[in-house]
């Protein structure tokens, strides 16, 4: 009986299953012609335009279409009337609104998170409605990523917030379609959904052709198309990623889904081509033909369990390649192992042909049990490596599963359509786990070969607010005597240092009384772990500041502050002399605090460099007829001190307002702040240990024309470099999205391998140092391998911030240190190569890592 089905489907005409006979869609002629005014283009928050267009809609005749032009639109929820369409035309955005009460259904639920989640009204509404559709190469963004008007979060980080409650987010569709007839979408661009992108429930008739949608693939629930108890449905020549399953075809209580066409299409992120998990309405009669899933989480998928199975029958896939797919063939009939339920899945009539993975992933082909047991036929499929496969109650006929073939698969594999790269990686769920800071923390020492050392720093009783038992006490207006109280920090420092020897591992406290305290305080590595905390109302009461610039000459610099450290303890005063005898103190000397103390503490406390806080070239342009010259100047250095631990402190500076330091190239070290507050202009994060900011503020200053938060130069072994999570990048008052998070600071290099200079015989190639005499010059591996990493996570990114880029290169093509931004080991492997830097036989790699190492990437994170 199996090799007679099988043979009968061969045998098959290979036509689609969507009864009608589907060419591509034209669309309609225009009934009004609606430009975007100078207020929407601005994006103002009250800009709204739901009303004109929503008017337009009302009054247009069928068959015509309402068209959107010239600039960008922003509206609360619109309806279309059966018979008339939505046409935007290209380089046109209609923007869904940001405004929860926009879309609430009367019950003031949306936005937020409850049991039922069904608050919201989507933002597209074709209901009871014929030959109605979406026309245009321009797009249409639901603002997903952006934070609701009135909130703290945005639609996305509402929904990880609901997972982690175990309940459901209150958020807006973008399309719902629902008892309609010949719906089309014909070449519309779809992006940053809130929730899915377009449903449909019970619908017949329905096109979308030539569309693409866009949505990172950490946003929750953002499904690409759903048909929903519908049939004669055609998704053809489209582009999708997303954050949940690319399609997926489902048949509920409102009756089954039949004849279904999934035709020349192209998946990227997202969990899939689905069927699925709501079946018990049957679904019947689908075909999937050349479509090729690059870096989805499961390829052809049919998911279902006892609480909503039912029969799914006559489903043939064909021409499929896949890449990068942990599971390329996913059938279960338990995709909620703790479902209960009557309503069993049965899979049958199911045809495999001409299915290829060029990478390795699992194959799942589970029924329920004998009586439901899932019928296949295999012929011609192929995966990549040794296979994982799980396979029981399977009844699975024709060719068994081979090797990797990948003589189908050739070019199969395009880019999204769009601009070059993707300028904002996001992590996926499970990568976004090795983020947590109980992971990142854990790891110190050498470059790929870190020490397991289990640090939790919220458990210590400083992050817990724990009241301290003093050792000594820094009051500027009480007397000091030297052993137990002091007039300066230094001092008590001093003190530390000495008493350490004594008992080296007993961790000391220094309490700051509220004040000001105008000196330089260096902490060597010899002293005990200390304690540095104020007991103000809060950080701002006690502040300690000095106004050191990298131009400084060493005299200065002990003109100003030598007598602090005549007679400090020697190993202070060893920091002092690697400093007074430069010609220039550089930037490394500048640090009003400078730490190299293992598990130093600090809380509730100000580091200040005032230097260029008031005649830095970024307020220049508030200072006429000052010529100003701009300097880094560095608040505080924390250098090789390992498990470093600030508890709401305020590092106040310019440029260079933080540098993080580790012992030597190549190892790392840890440092955490919490609820803390860090603010600067350009680069005023950098350095090359692991640190991790969490629940903090980031504040950009100045006025530049370009501004970076953070210069990492993580060793490309290091696991971690920075990582920003729960944090709140903010502004002065710039708001025009020219700044950065990051530029990968080029550690010491000479010249750039990665792109000529407009000089005749200009060269620069891998050599043993760094150095450059024009027009040649090498480079070293000290500065290839000075990646820089940084993660950003659920955290609020400001206005300031491009949202197009938001990692930049460091420096521009044509310059003398330019180097592209490198968002994983892939980019950082690929442009040596390009360089004609041999990674194998010059830097003695072996290959590159797989999966690519992450260097840059968020997740969960909200635009304002």
């Amino acid at each position: 009986m199996a090799a007679l089905l099988a043979a009968t489907i061969c045998a098959a005409p290979a036509q689609a299953q969507d009864a009608r006979k589907v060419v591509e869609p034209v669309a309609p002629p225009s009934c009004a012609v609606l430009t975007a005014s100078a207020v929407q283009a601005s994006q103002a928050p009250s800009a709204d335009d739901t009303a004109r267009i929503q008017s337009a809609i009302e009054l247009c005749p069928s068959g015509r279409a309402v068209r959107l032009s010239a600039g960008s639109f922003v509206a609360g929820p619109l309806k279309l009337r059966s018979g008339v369409s939505l046409l935007i035309d290209a380089g046109t955005v209609l923007q869904a609104s940001t405004n929860p009460r926009l879309y609430d259904r009367d019950a003031n639920t949306c936005g937020t998170i409850d049991q039922q989640g069904r608050g919201c009204k989507p933002f597209i509404t074709i209901d009871n409605a014929r030959s109605s559709g979406i026309y245009g190469e321009g797009s249409i963004d639901g603002q997903g990523g952006h934070v609701v008007d009135g909130g703290t979060e945005s639609w996305w980080q509402l929904a990880r917030r609901a997972q982690k409650e175990d309940a459901r987010q209150n958020v807006p569709r973008l399309i719902e379609i629902t008892n309609a007839q010949d719906i089309t979408l014909h070449k519309i661009t779809l992006r940053n959904s809130p929730n899915f992108h377009v449903t449909l429930n019970k619908v017949d008739g329905f096109t979308a052709w030539g569309v693409n949608i866009d949505t990172p693939a950490s946003a929750r629930n953002t499904d690409g198309i759903d048909p929903i108890s519908s049939r004669n449905v055609t998704i053809a020549y489209s582009h999708i990623r997303t954050g949940d399953d690319n399609v997926a075809i489902k048949a509920g209580n409102s009756g089954p889904t039949e004849n279904i066409s999934i035709l020349h299409n192209r998946f990227y992120s997202g969990h899939g081509m689905s069927i699925g998990s709501e079946t018990n309405g049957s679904v019947r009669r689908v075909l999937v033909e050349d479509l090729s899933m690059d870096g989805t989480t499961s390829g052809l998928r049919i998911k279902s369990d006892v609480s909503r199975g039912g029969v799914v029958d006559g489903v043939s896939y064909r021409n499929i390649c896949l890449r990068d797919v942990k599971a390329p063939i996913d059938i279960s009939s338990r995709y909620n192992g703790k479902a209960e339920g009557r309503l069993i899945p049965a899979y049958s009539n199911i045809m495999l042909d001409d299915v290829h993975s060029v990478t390795p992933g699992s194959v799942i082909v589970q029924g329920y049990d004998e009586q439901h047991a899932v019928q296949a036929i295999l012929r011609n499929v192929s995966i990549a490596g040794k296979a994982e496969r799980k396979i029981e109650y399977a009844r699975l006929s024709g060719d068994a599963i081979a090797g990797s073939d990948t003589s189908n698969c050739a070019n199969r594999f395009a880019a999204f359509p769009g601009p070059a790269g993707n300028q904002r990686p996001q992590l996926t769920l499970e990568q976004a786990k090795q983020f947590s800071y109980s992971e990142v923390l854990k790891y110190v020492g050498k470059a790929g070969a870190e020490t397991v050392d289990p640090w939790d720093p919220l458990s210590d009783p400083l992050a817990k607010g724990a009241a301290f038992k003093p050792d000594y006490i820094v009051d500027q207006t009480a007397k000091a005597d030297g052993v137990r109280s002091f007039n300066t920090v230094q001092e008590a420092v001093n003190r530390a240092v000495l008493d350490s020897a004594a008992q080296p591992n007993k961790r000391l406290y220094l309490l700051l009384k509220p004040g000001v305290y105008r000196e330089l305080v260096y902490i060597p590595a010899s002293a005990a772990p200390i304690t540095m905390y104020g007991e103000g109302k809060d950080a701002a009461a006690t502040k300690i500041t000095a106004r050191l610039d990298a131009s400084n000459s060493g005299a200065e610099y002990t003109a100003r502050h030598g007598a602090q450290f005549a007679h400090a303890a020697p190993a202070v005063q060893a920091m002092y002399n690697s400093v007074k005898d430069r010609a220039q103190i550089g930037t490394f000397g500048t640090a009003t605090v400078w730490a190299q103390n293992n598990g130093f503490q600090a809380r509730n406390l100000t580091f200040e460099n005032g230097y260029n806080k008031d005649t830095g070239n970024s307020r220049a342009e508030e200072l006429p007829n000052i010529n100003n010259v701009h300097h880094q100047a560095l608040a505080l250095q924390v250098d090789s001190a390992d498990k470093a631990q600030f508890e709401n402190v305020r590092l106040l500076g310019f440029q260079d307002t933080l540098y993080l330091k580790s012992p030597q190239i190549g190892s790392t070290v840890r440092s955490f702040f919490n609820k803390s507050y860090i603010e600067g202009d350009v680069d005023f994060i950098f350095g090359d240990t692991t640190a991790y900011f969490y629940q903090s503020e980031i504040r950009t200053l100045g006025d530049r024309g370009v501004s970076y938060v953070a210069a990492p130069d993580t060793h490309v072994k290091s696991k971690y470099g920075f990582v920003f999570d729960t944090v709140h990048f903010t502004h002065e008052g710039k708001r025009d999205g020219g700044f950065h998070l990051l530029r990968q600071w080029f550690h010491s290099s000479r010249c750039t391998p990665y792109a000529p200079l407009p000089l005749e015989g200009y060269s620069c190639t891998y050599g043993p140092v760094n150095g450059y005499q024009a027009p040649t010059g090498t480079v070293a591996r000290v500065s290839l391998e000075a990646v820089g990493k940084m993660v950003v996570l659920n955290s609020r990114i400001g206005a300031h911030i491009d949202k197009q880029r938001p990692w930049m290169d460091w420096n521009k093509p044509g310059t003398i240190s330019y180097r592209p931004a490198q968002y994983n080991s892939d980019d950082h492997w690929n442009n040596l190569l390009k360089a004609g830097i041999d990674p194998v036989k010059d830097l003695g790699y072996t290959k590159p890592p797989s999966p690519p190492d992450v260097f840059l990437g968020e997740f969960n994170n909200a635009d304002e």
